[in-house]
């Protein structure tokens, strides 16, 4: 047990400090080709840090088409490390990070071509999970409109408002790129390292395979997000942290989920379709109503201070930024993703 939880640590150290290079050097680099971080968020970082989820999708379909493994039991597992990956992070570390940096705030843009699609893509792998089966054929819709997203925001990527950072503009550029490269794969493996030792822990339990997967792995396979977000606030990249977090569960699903369904097909279980993703659809709902709607709510809470007498209350209520997520939306998606997890395990226990 001792050598496990050294080892564990070690990894979550390795995790922290690539990461922290990985940001800097991407920023420096955005800066120098003139790119949004928002983009490189989007893309280069939120598919790098997706790599744990997309190589274990890969190494368990292996699994399943080599009969090596229960292909229910495998698929549950991955699936719900997967899924419970982007609820973690749609929810308690967008919040956490929005509690750390003290607020972000959304342009339009931002929310029509990443957000909204972050929405579809859930409701579509839901629609295709509906008949308990991924199959070959949904693995390929999957990743088909994977590679149109990603065509997509290449073609509009100047249209996205860039962010600014603390470090300047790279000076070498193929230098900082390899750096970048070797950093996220430091970060890549440091995360499956951690992975696995967590892994070590909850095999000695009776979970369901999926319940395994959402409360423990999906956190686990969420950690190269995580630490990539916090670090982009600490260097002053919120873009690189909101594009990654956001990018990232876009990717995690088509490309991850496509690429397994594509190779062995998948069992879905029962709570991943009836409780995991439609709580992932409504969550990330909540939040862009609370977006577009955060003025005119204000607005109306305003004039009800006025009409009880609280004019200071009134004066701050009316001020509300537009599309602005403060510490109060924060606290919102971290109880909900507490809610989501409560609603899991008390109605949810098991797969099939």
């Amino acid at each position: 047990m001792g050598p496990h939880a050294a080892l564990g640590l070690s990894s979550i150290l390795a995790l922290v400090l690539a990461s922290e290079l990985v940001v800097r050097k991407l920023e420096r680099l955005a800066k120098f080709y003139g790119l949004s971080e928002v983009v490189i968020g989007l893309t280069v970082v939120s598919i790098g840090t997706s790599l744990p989820e997309i190589a274990s999708h890969l190494v368990s379909s292996v699994q399943i088409v080599s009969g090596l493994g229960d292909s229910r039991t495998i698929s549950a597992t991955v699936l719900g490390g997967n899924i419970g990956s982007d609820v973690v992070q749609q929810t308690l570390i967008l919040g956490l990070v929005v509690v750390a940096v003290g607020g972000f705030r959304f342009s339009r843009e931002f929310l029509v071509r990443g957000y909204a699609p972050m929405i579809g893509t859930t409701l579509l792998t839901l629609i295709l999970a509906w008949d308990g089966m991924l199959t070959r054929l949904d693995g390929v819709v999957l990743l088909g409109v994977f590679l149109l997203y990603m065509s997509v925001l290449y073609s509009t990527r100047s249209d996205i408002i860039q962010e600014t950072g603390t470090n300047p503009p790279s000076d070498d550029p193929r230098r900082d790129a390899v750096i970048s490269v070797v950093a996220l794969l430091t970060v890549v493996v440091s995360a499956h390292v951690l992975f696995r030792t967590v892994e070590f822990y909850v095999n000695r339990t009776s979970l369901e395979g999926s319940l395994i997967g959402v409360l423990v792995l999906g956190i686990g396979a969420a950690s190269p997000e995580m630490s990539t977000a916090i670090m982009g606030v600490r260097e002053g990249a919120e873009g690189i942290s909101l594009g990654t977090l956001i990018g990232s569960n876009i990717t995690n699903p088509l490309l991850g989920i496509g690429l397994g369904a594509v190779i062995s097909t998948y069992h879905v279980p029962r709570p991943l379709i009836y409780w995991d993703l439609p709580m992932e659809t409504i969550t990330a709902a909540i939040l862009l109503t609370y977006l577009l709607t955060k003025d005119d709510v204000g607005v109306f809470l305003g004039r009800v201070a006025g009409a009880i007498g609280r004019p200071e209350t009134k004066l701050k209520l009316e001020l509300v930024e537009e599309r602005h997520l403060g510490r109060v939306g924060a606290a919102m998606l971290i109880a909900l993703y507490f809610v989501y997890l409560f609603g899991r395990i008390s109605y949810f226990p098991t797969d099939f």
